[in-house]
């Protein structure tokens, strides 16, 4: 058998237990003795903690030679939402740090993803408002509008918010931006291309942020056809007369509604049984239903299989696997590829050094690599693609990096809240009911309709729902989905209330601005506490009410006195 730092502990605690019933007596126990022994055994196994991880440090480290000086801290390989949160901070903390990005700074969210997916978003929902228009009492409306004309307002949006995320910004913070390519030479060194030459650096420590790139599946006939994905997607300036959108996560079910109601005629294909999987069904069908109804051709279960030119048309061979794997035949003018992202793993030096990687760079609880003073956040290291919580393992990194081994921390994935931005909007923190049941967690579940809010009904989207898990009996929320106009930004009450331990009695202890839309969180935590008020207490508490009124609990006058325990006496 293998001795490891946890045998030996397992063993001692053991020996303890048997020591614990030898003794007998309370005196005994709590010996002074006996407690700087435990003192002992816990200093012991913290020293063979490192004693471990030193011995391992040194195996992987072994051939490679330390330098005696550094100059830098930290270099950060990738300007994108973890890059610039971890050099932000090394620089808030005056720790000397480079920043190296090879493309545009701001990463993905900026360019190509966050910000200008919501730009086009809220274009397309004015059109849609605007062909609801009898909803709210207006005869007609029209909108006269050229697609290039949108899509320079969504170039517009990203210049506007691109200074916050500049070179200039982030040097005035302290920060060397370098632009250029990077490549990791050793577990210390980072060597730099740009357009003036070649450059070594130096550091006690690297971090990896080099985000994520859209996944594209190798399907006979792509490349003849020509695909766009949500990197160049934004380069069109003609609107697609047929839209054909390959994937149902939210890139793909964001693009496919936004288009929809740009006026491009638009097939959304999906292999799996619904769109947002990963969501309640309930859920998913509230999105399709509306998809439906706005005029998207949702296919699910189809599988994409050739994509071929007919006569000078694209189409696309799909198999129906509903229907006992019939071929159906799509024709399109424009193609999104939207089935997920990949992380950037090539190009900058992870083969050589020999760093695992995998669908993303295999990284321990301090997001450390098997190199300790190399460290990945964002997208490149999972498991979450989103842009808040990039930043959010950007402040581990950056803390870890700059003071181990005095003192890390692991990164804690507790309540990860996120949104998907089609209409209605979807969002959840936590459980949802499909996970809870997978994982066989207990649960219960408490529903409230949105359609019933006043808010909604006076805005004309009253629709929806909030629906939270609780434990059993208990006052703590597992997690939170909302569906609706508005989700993420209600989201957000649940995400302090699970980070700070507060339950749903504090949230309807909570006043809530009448009329808003935030008034739908309290009233699910009032049929929450519905389900459980204390039937034994309001018997007691009829029967009180019923003896002032000088009845019994059937309404009968009576002639006796009454005592808090509910004990009759005749007069």
């Amino acid at each position: 058998m293998k001795i490891t730092p946890r045998t030996l502990f397992a063993f001692a605690i053991l020996t303890l237990i048997g020591v614990f019933f030898a003794i007998g007596a309370l005196t005994g126990i709590f010996s002074p003795v006996l407690l700087i022994s435990l003192s002992l055994l816990g200093t012991s196994l913290l020293a063979a903690n490192k004693v471990v991880a030193w011995i391992k440090a040194r195996k992987v480290y072994a051939k490679w030679q330390k330098p005696s000086t550094f100059d830098r801290n930290l270099v950060v390989i990738g300007a994108g939402s973890a890059g610039l949160v971890t050099a932000y901070i090394a620089a808030t903390l005056k720790a000397k740090v480079t920043l190296i990005e090879k493309h545009k700074m701001g990463g993905d969210c900026l360019n190509t993803g966050c910000v200008p997916s919501k730009a086009l978003i809220r274009s397309a929902k004015l059109l849609s408002h605007m062909s609801r228009s009898k909803e709210f009492g207006i005869r007609k409306a029209h909108a006269d509008f050229d697609f290039a004309e949108v899509m320079e307002r969504v170039q517009r949006v990203v210049k506007t918010v691109e200074p916050h995320d500049s070179v200039d910004r982030y040097t005035e913070l302290g920060v060397d931006v370098i632009q250029g390519e990077a490549n990791i030479t050793s577990p210390w060194s980072v060597e730099i291309k740009t357009t003036e030459g070649i450059q070594t650096l130096t550091t006690r420590n690297i971090v990896i942020a080099t985000g994520a790139k859209p996944f594209v599946p190798s399907i006979p006939g792509l490349d003849e056809v020509g695909y766009l994905t949500s990197d160049n997607i934004w380069d069109l300036r003609e609107r697609p007369r047929r839209l054909l959108v390959l994937g149902g996560g939210p890139i793909g079910s964001e693009m496919a509604q936004t288009f929809s109601r740009l006026g491009s005629q638009v097939t959304q294909v999906e292999r799996r049984p619904r769109l947002l999987i990963r969501e309640d069904p309930e859920v998913s069908e509230m999105v399709i239903q509306r998809f439906r109804s706005e005029g998207i051709n949702v296919l699910l279960e189809h599988k994409a299989n050739q994509f071929l030119m007919e006569n000078g048309e694209k189409v696309l061979i799909a198999e129906d696997l509903q229907n006992g794997g019939v071929e159906i035949r799509i024709p399109f003018d424009a193609l999104l590829v939207a089935v997920g992202r990949a992380a950037n793993l090539k190009g900058f030096g992870l083969e050589e050094l020999e760093i695992p990687a995998g669908r993303t760079i295999e990284t321990n609880k301090f997001l450390q690599t098997i190199y300790p003073n190399i460290y990945a956040a964002g997208d490149v290291a999972g498991p979450f693609q989103f842009t808040h919580t990039a930043a959010h393992q950007a402040w581990y990194v950056a803390v870890n990096a700059l003071f181990d081994p005095f003192k890390k921390f692991q990164a804690d994935y507790s309540v990860i809240p996120w949104a998907t931005f089609v209409d209605p909007e979807v969002a959840r923190v936590g459980l949802n009911e499909l996970e809870a049941k997978e994982r066989d967690i207990p649960h219960e579940v408490t529903l409230y309709g949105i359609d019933d809010l006043d808010r909604a009904i006076a805005d004309g989207e009253a629709h929806g729902m909030i629906k939270v898990l609780t434990v059993p009996k208990k006052d703590k929320i597992l997690g939170v989905t909302i569906v609706g106009e508005h989700a993420g930004d209600l989201l957000a009450e649940y995400v302090v209330a699970m980070r700070h331990g507060i339950g749903l009695n504090k949230i309807l202890d909570t006043i809530h601005i009448y009329p808003t839309l935030a008034e739908a969180n309290k009233y699910v935590a009032g049929n929450w506490k519905r389900a459980h008020a204390p039937a034994g207490l309001l018997r007691w508490s009829k029967r009180f009410h019923s003896w002032r009124r000088g009845k019994n609990a059937e309404g009968a006058a009576v002639n006796e006195t009454f005592t808090p325990a509910g004990e009759k006496h005749s007069r």
